[in-house]
Order: structure tokens, then sequence, then C-alpha cells
């Protein structure tokens, strides 16, 4: 990736060479194999659809930088530094888990949908269907999560997996455009 791109788009992986930063809405220098196209859509939001299969909307303004850890030309992870991602992963047996890293908490899955959204000093994760792994950055014990749950990671404190009520997970895909 071009030093120049280090920052730009919206929605939200690890190979110097196939990785950009996305900040705002929509004008992301993609490496030429990251595999993803991005594209406008609801409430401000862009889409990135991956050639692996991945979706992902990323609210505007969301700063994440797409990643291919074992350079295959496909991304496999996300890290987010601010906003909300939506992120679709289709079920595959076996392989390599998709990761979202932020500040906080590493969030893994094999195939599900779910959203993550950092804020201040804290992470959000939330699992609209499928399940979820999350664990801290640094050391600790991690949690799965359902449909229906979520669990918010802040710098210390136990990670208490709760059902999020329907307000709260309608502002958070609100701000996704869902």
């Amino acid at each position: 990736m071009k030093s120049v791109a280090r920052s730009v788009a919206r929605a939200g992986f690890f190979a110097l060479a196939s990785s950009f930063l996305l900040t705002g809405y929509a004008a992301a220098q993609p490496a030429a194999n990251a595999g993803c196209t991005p594209s406008p859509s609801a409430a401000g939001t862009q889409t990135w659809r991956c050639d692996n299969g991945i979706t992902i909307v990323a609210e505007n303004g969301a700063r994440f930088e797409l990643k291919d850890a074992n350079r295959d030309g496909h991304i496999d992870s996300v890290e987010l530094s601010s906003k909300a991602l939506l992120i679709e992963v289709p079920k595959k047996p076996g392989g390599t888990p998709f990761k979202v890293l932020t500040p906080q908490a590493i969030a893994a899955v094999r195939g599900t949908r779910w959203a993550v959204d950092v804020a201040d000093a804290k992470t959000s994760v939330f699992v609209a269907d499928g399940r979820v792994g999350v664990n801290r950055r640094v050391r600790g014990r991690g949690v799965v999560l359902g449909p229906g749950q979520g669990v918010d990671v802040e710098a210390s404190g136990p990670l208490t997996v709760k059902q999020w009520g329907q307000p709260r997970i309608d502002a958070l895909m609100a701000r996704l455009g869902q």
C-alpha cells in the first residue's frame, strides 16, 4: 500500500502490501489484491463486498483497516479503531476464523453476521446470527456470544454476556443503515 493512502473511507484486515485504512466515506484506495469492492449504501454507510464472500457495512466515518495475514489475496481480518462495522462471513467448514481487532478486543468467527462498535475506551460486540468468540486484546478469559447477545469490552472488569434490548439493537443497526 502506498504511504499516502494510510487514511481514507468507510466499512471494515494484515500484510502491509495488501491492507488499507478507511476513514469517513468512500475514498478508499485498496491494494490491487485485497479482493474487496466498496459501494455507497443506505444512511451514508458504505458496503464492501469481497471475493471470498465477506460483506462489511461501515458506519459513516468508521476507521478501519482490511488485512490479509496469510497473503492469499483475500481479507481475513479487520483492524477497527472507531465507529461501527456490520460484518457477514459465510460459513465454511474448518479454516482460519475471520477476526475483527479493536483497541480492547478480538472478535472471531467462522461464519455469522455481527456488529462491532468502538467508542471512547470500549468495544461493543453484538451478534445478529451465528456465534462469535470475544477476547480482550491482552490476556483474559473470553466469551462466546449467540444470536441477540452482546458484550461490552473495557480495559478492566469481567466480560459479561447480555441479551441486548431492541432499542440498543435498533440504534446500532440504524447507524449501519439496517
